[in-house]
Order: structure tokens, then sequence, then C-alpha cells
């Protein structure tokens, strides 16, 4: 069985994921878990003057969270998190409604690297945000989400298509859209589905960012329970662990030697390009106001800049028994062996020698195995948060994640130890890192 400690961490990120099934709602979750340990809110138009403590920011899928000691100078350094909350998916188009062959059906567009067939057969529910008129003539933004099976991509019976053991033969835009109800198309049906169940009127709703997710709960698998499955552990794992290591810092006995930051970006998986991804200004202008706020120069912003380090924490790729081949001969991280630290050579991780030496240490501190990972040179590598954190800030950044099976698939599968090893790491990292 995974050692006791681990366990609790593992029972509650599956928690957290449950609670998290759109970036929206992990925000919100990773928002109420920091608020429970002290942290507060702040808003762009609030006054930052003499904030320190525990602070966040929450811009729609994203959130920047920090804790600064009481009589830290303004010139502390930082000790980065970087993380992201979103995931492939399908995600649900501005004029949804259509149908077919007497089917109710609706329209996705494919968000990320998807695996098209994990996402067949699999009984769906909705979640996101929707975007309202508020009484005033302004606008505002609600959760919504809806766990019932509502909604399901049916798969082509074998008598249909004997080649589907071949592969994924249809075309994407037929072979997507989901069947959810009989009857002819019916003009709004799914937004007079969604607003009640946010309970709002149909008409008070102006847009939204609406997307599926399998409402499957997540669990354990195993005959001693080793394994964690579920949607989304690409990359909840590590926002969960991140929050865990921030709040951990912030009420420790002993207050952390550098300020610690949790940023948790969204769109990453489609490159990050937005406002609240890593290409965008957020993290570097809500770094640099915490540090004005507290009567820093810009000297004091190039000092902290200067003496900061990043871990970027997304998943990782664990062997694969019946692929092993397409991974490299004498890089084999496996599951509850700990994180992996991630190298490229070609800057798809940010990794050298000395961020390797920087997170290794940090392993030992907390008392954690790790696990090196490099891709095989035949195949193409992904890539990561890091470089473009690098890249935006002049940090220097490592790339470390939980390794795991199924990545992007509707339902993952990692080691239940390794979380718990990770938010281990973490705490060491952005505590005397």
């Amino acid at each position: 069985m995974t050692p006791l400690p681990h366990r609790s961490h593992s029972d509650d990120l599956l928690s957290f994921i449950s609670a998290s099934p759109s970036p929206y709602h992990a925000v919100a979750s990773a928002a109420q878990r920091l608020e429970k340990a002290g942290f507060r809110e702040l808003r762009g138009t609030d006054d930052w003057t003499g904030t320190t403590g525990g602070s966040f920011v929450a811009r729609g899928g994203a959130l920047i969270a920090w804790y600064v000691p009481e009589d830290a100078p303004a010139y502390t350094p930082f000790r980065i998190v970087g993380t992201h909350t979103d995931s492939p998916n399908l995600r649900v188009k501005p004029a949804p409604d259509t149908a077919r062959a007497g089917w109710r059906q609706i329209g996705v567009e494919i968000y990320g690297g998807v695996p098209l067939n994990t996402w067949l057969d699999r009984d769906l529910g909705v979640s996101g945000r929707l975007a309202l008129r508020t009484p005033g003539g302004g606008t505002g933004s609600r959760l919504v989400r809806i766990d019932e099976p509502l909604l399901r991509v049916p798969q082509l019976a074998i008598h249909l298509d004997h080649s589907v053991n071949d592969g994924l033969a249809l075309d994407r835009q037929r072979h997507l859209a989901p069947v959810w109800a009989l009857g002819a198309r019916e003009e709004g049906a799914l937004l007079r589905r969604v607003a009640a169940a946010a309970g709002v009127e149909p008409d008070a709703v102006l847009g939204w960012d609406l997307m599926l997710h399998d409402v499957q709960p997540p669990g354990y698998l195993g005959a001693d329970r080793e394994f964690v499955v579920s949607s989304r552990l690409d990359n909840l794992v590590s926002v969960h662990a991140g929050v865990t290591a921030l709040t951990g810092a912030a009420t420790a006995a002993e207050p952390p030697a550098y300020i610690p930051v949790l940023a948790a970006f969204d769109h990453e998986e489609v490159g990050s390009g937005s406002d609240t991804g890593a290409q965008g200004p957020l993290l570097e202008r809500v770094l640099s106001r915490s540090v004005t706020a507290r009567g820093g120069s810009p000297e004091d912003w190039s000092r902290a800049l200067s003496g900061a380090f990043c871990v970027s924490a997304d998943m990782a790729h664990a062997v694969h028994p019946n692929y092993a081949e397409r991974h490299d001969p004498d890089h084999h991280p496996l599951p509850n062996g700990g994180p992996a630290l991630k190298v490229n050579v070609n800057q798809r991780y940010a990794t050298d020698g000395t961020g390797m030496a920087v997170f290794a240490a940090a392993c030992e501190r907390a008392g954690v195995p790790w696990q090196p990972f490099v891709s095989n040179n035949a195949m193409t590598c992904g890539t990561s948060i890091g470089p473009i954190t690098a890249a935006r800030l002049g940090v220097p950044t490592v790339d470390v994640g939980v390794p795991g099976l199924s990545m992007h698939s509707a339902r993952e599968l990692c080691g239940a130890a390794d979380p718990g090893h990770l938010a281990a790491a973490l705490g060491a990292f952005v505590t005397s890192g």
C-alpha cells in the first residue's frame, strides 16, 4: 500500500480534481484553499501598498499567488512554481445547436492535443463559465457545471466499420458531434439547460467558455491502489502540489528565506499565447507590482529577479511497457519512483545542469526520490511553460513532472505516491531552494 502521508495527499488530490472540471473551477478550488490558509485576494484596482502575508490574483483560468514574510526586504528573491490549469478536451462552439438523422447534437471544437478515441463512449457533462448581463448594464460571470451524463460521443459499431481497430478513420467534424437527445434541432436548447444549472435566465447570457468533461469520478487502480486514475491529471496534479507547497510555506513555524510564488497559467495546451498564459504579462506584472507595493525600487525589482529561480511542474511520460522502444533506452521513469527531472538540450525543456542540482537538492531535503527523463532522439519532444517563463522573465528554470501514462487521454494514470513526492519537493524548493 502507498505510505500513509502520500495516501492522504492523493486522497486530497482526488477531491481537488473532482471540484475542478474546468480551468475556471480549478482557480476557484485553489483560491478556496488559499483563503483557508489565510491568503487574501487582490484585484488590479485595489491598493496593494504594504501588503505582506499571503496574497493571490485570479484572472479567468489563471492564478498567481505569493507569500511575503513580515519584514522581508523588497529585493527578496522569488522561488516560483509554474503550472497550468487547462487540459486537452472538447469545447462547445458559439452556435452549438445542431441535429442529424433525428438526433439532437452539439458542435464542439478540439482543444489541444486530444487522443480522440479516448473521448468515445464516455458519459460527458458540461462545465465552464457564463458571461452575463448585469442589471446595471455591465457584465459579469458565473461558473457552471453539469455533472450529469448529459452527452456522449458514440463510436460507430464495428459491424459498420471493420477498420476501426486500425485507427480512427472517420473525419473529425462528423465523428465529434456528441449526441444528447432525440428530436430535431432546437435552437437554444443547450443554453437553456446550462443557464438553468447556473441559476440564471437564458437571455442574461451574453457569451460562454464551456467544455465537456468525463463525469466518471477519479479513483485508485491496482491490487494495492498504487495508481491514481482520473481526468485532468495533466496538469491538476501540479497545481494541487503547488498550492500545497505554498500554503505549507505560509503556515510553517519558520518563515521562508524567499518569496514563494505559485503561477498557475491557462492555455498552455495550445501554446500559452493569451493574457492568462505563460507568454502573457500577468506573472511579470504581478511580481513587479508586489515589489513596488512594498516600497521597492527598480533596482530592488532587478535584484529580486536576479536571485529568482523557477520550477516548471508539468506531467511527464512514464515508460510505456507496450511501447518501450519509443522511449530513450537509458531513461525509463516509472510511477511511484518520484518526480521526473526533464532534460532536452534543444531547449524544449529549460533544464540545465545547474537547475538539475537545485531540484535534486530540494528532493534530498524533502526525502523524496527523483528520476531523470530524456526523450528518445528519434521522437519529437513535447515542451512546457518552463522555456517560456525562462525567456519571459530571464529566470533560471528547471522542468519537472510526475510520470504518468495515457497523457492527454480522457482518463490518465500516475503513481499514487508521486503527487505527494512532488508536493514535498516543491515545498522544500520554495522555502529554502
